[in-house]
């Protein structure tokens, strides 16, 4: 009898054994799928945080590509005429204003000539065109860095506002021509020139505080450079920019 409990006690004790045995190996099963558990949340945090940096870079891209395009001269209603002032010009720049004022009527526009001038009846077409914006409600400001010569210093007198970069220069001088023909046929341009020539005089002393007979006695026979701080002094613009600062200034003073 006491052999038959002693045998049974032993299989209760390998029961025992195999039972907790199983437990534990349940357990290492079950840590084991708390860590691949674990691990696939870490992956899937991984992943999410990949795609939050993806998607954030592609938002900074795309708010780096709009501050770009709103700093854009077109979309602050800039227009560079960098050019000779002639028939293909003149409507590049009419047909870009004409869409900005239609896009948005009565809109601030700046033009900036760096021009050697040109063409006057080209020009001119293009200063009634800036005129008619003005008196659209537009209102225009004329610039120029480098220089605004012959018709673009003409331009320049188009805007509500003028300025002149410190270190630009206006040229005026006397209307050119080139005729051939019969006699009466010059003549008959040289009046047209000397007509024109009064209507750029109109022009010039109504911005300014120039007189016809100083225009005349400065361009005859000679192209007349005006500095920025003389195109102010006469009321050719009506401010200066990109001025050096005024420490800067001081200290050239201070050198002499």
């Amino acid at each position: 009898m006491s052999e038959e409990k002693e045998l049974r006690s032993q299989k209760e004790i390998a029961a025992d054994i195999a039972l907790k045995e199983a437990e534990v190996r349940k357990m290492e099963a079950d840590v084991r799928n708390v860590e691949a558990m674990i691990r696939k949340n870490e992956l899937e945090a991984d992943k999410t945080a990949v795609e939050l940096a993806v998607k954030q870079m592609d938002l900074t891209i795309k708010e780096e590509k709009r501050a770009s395009y709103k700093a854009a001269d077109d979309e602050n209603f800039l227009y560079r005429f960098g050019s000779e002032v002639s028939g293909g010009s003149v409507e590049r720049c009419i047909c870009k204003l004409t869409e900005w004022s239609r896009l948005n009527p009565k809109c601030d526009i700046e033009i900036i000539f760096s021009s050697p001038g040109g063409g006057i009846i080209e020009g001119f077409e293009l200063f009634d065109f800036m005129q008619h914006l003005r008196n659209k409600g537009h209102h225009l400001t004329t610039g120029t860095l480098g220089y605004a010569a012959s018709m673009a210093g003409i331009l320049l007198q188009a805007g509500d506002t003028r300025w002149i970069g410190q270190q630009a220069w206006m040229m005026i001088h006397r209307a050119a021509f080139g005729a051939y023909g019969k006699t009466f046929e010059i003549e008959d341009e040289v009046k047209f020139v000397k007509r024109m020539e009064e209507r750029i005089l109109d022009i010039f002393t109504s911005r300014s505080s120039l007189t016809r007979n100083k225009i005349k006695r400065n361009w005859e026979r000679k192209d007349w450079w005006i500095s920025s701080e003389e195109a102010t002094e006469l009321g050719l613009v009506d401010e200066v920019r990109a001025t050096m600062p005024e420490h800067k200034v001081n200290k050239r003073k201070r050198k002499k």
